[in-house]
């Protein structure tokens, strides 16, 4: 009983320091969607990635020319750079981009990346471009990865190139992240086993959401109890103190997990701190997001970034913009505001996915 007074203390403190944050402002993410090609096809992409050429992607110089006007205009040592796709490797000149965003520009950067090619070619070339952190996908034991994902014999691929890449020793922090499904909820623990002998500095573990691809697979997503098991599982070993365990972002979770499964309570900041340039250079907030019309903000071919930055975004600072009904009479309204932004549906204006509802179901 105290643990949840003192939580709703501090969920109390957060809600002031939400509110500053809304108006400041600040950036401090940037996520570049460096391309939407991809050597996989995953069945829970939010994106629709897939192996082919997606028409309008940003040149070389049209990236570099961005990150310098960036740079130009804010302060590039207080932003991190987080290259996502598609799959950034399929990009030659990524290195060369980025090498340019740290040594001439001064950003710091990390990637999300599906690791099948990372080699050791590419592991010497992200040393030299001052690559700081990595979020690497295993989805599974090697038969249910290779089938989620769509690539026969990625999953012993991944698992040596993440060993070569502990080895090389300059990663601040390699981190796997899982997403679960109803194929692979029963192997959390060898999963974890697996972790635990790669070396990493965390391991994130994240439910499926009904977006992108994954609403063609929607029998794969999780209930509320599956959902509820994850949660437990990451309790539990944290005590132990093997591993650094943290659940990913979507929803607000209830005073029975919050902060317990994540080092910081729930908290929607696309578009408060959070941007992207997606690969066509439209100007956006979290790449999962769906990409509404509506929603974009500018691009950067014809727009100055920290202009858009400053002056627009207004939907997603606005305290009542995922506000419904049924969320406005939840006793976490207040510390909630809506849940994520990539799972609203947009036409029925509700949460798909509220994480706490599922969870008090039976």
């Amino acid at each position: 009983m105290l643990n949840k007074i003192y939580k709703l203390g501090e969920l109390t403190l957060m809600k002031t320091f939400k509110e500053k944050e809304r108006n400041t402002h600040e950036l401090k993410e940037l996520f570049c969607e460096c391309t939407l090609s991809c050597n996989a096809k995953c069945k829970h992409c939010g994106s629709y990635a897939e192996k082919r050429k997606y028409e309008d992607e940003l040149t070389t110089e049209e990236i570099k020319q961005a990150f310098n006007q960036i740079a130009h205009d804010m302060n590039a040592k207080n932003i991190i750079i987080y290259v996502t796709g598609g799959e950034p490797l399929v990009r030659k000149d990524l290195f060369e981009v980025m090498e340019y965003a740290t040594n001439e520009l001064g950003f710091r950067w990390g990637m999300t990346t599906n690791g099948i090619l990372l080699n050791e070619t590419n592991i010497q070339k992200l040393k030299k471009s001052n690559m700081e952190t990595i979020s690497i996908s295993i989805d599974g034991l090697e038969e249910t990865h290779d089938k989620f994902r769509g690539v026969p014999g990625s999953y012993k691929t991944i698992i040596n190139n993440i060993k070569n890449l502990k080895e090389a020793g300059y990663v601040k922090h390699l981190q796997v992240t899982t997403v679960f499904h109803k194929e692979n909820i029963g192997q959390i623990e060898e999963l974890y086993q697996v972790m635990l002998g790669l070396g990493l500095d965390s391991w994130r573990l994240v439910s499926m959401d009904p977006i992108g691809r994954a609403q063609e697979n929607d029998n794969l997503l999780l209930n509320g109890s599956e959902i509820k098991q994850i949660l437990n599982f990451i309790k539990s070993k944290k005590k132990e103190k093997h591993l650094d365990l943290m659940y990913g972002c979507p929803g607000f979770l209830g005073l029975d997990y919050e902060k317990e499964v994540r080092n910081q309570y729930f908290y929607c900041r696309t578009g408060i701190n959070i941007a992207s340039i997606l690969y066509n250079g439209d100007l956006f907030v979290c790449p999962n997001v769906p990409r509404r019309k509506e929603l974009l903000q500018g691009n950067i071919r014809k727009d100055n970034f920290k202009e858009i930055w400053d002056n627009k975004y207004e939907i997603f600072r606005d305290k009542n913009r995922t506000k419904c009904e049924e969320c406005e009479n939840c006793e976490y309204w207040e510390y909630c505001l809506g849940g994520a932004f990539h799972t609203w549906n947009f036409e029925e204006k509700s949460q798909n996915k509220c994480t706490y509802k599922m969870m008090q179901e039976r």
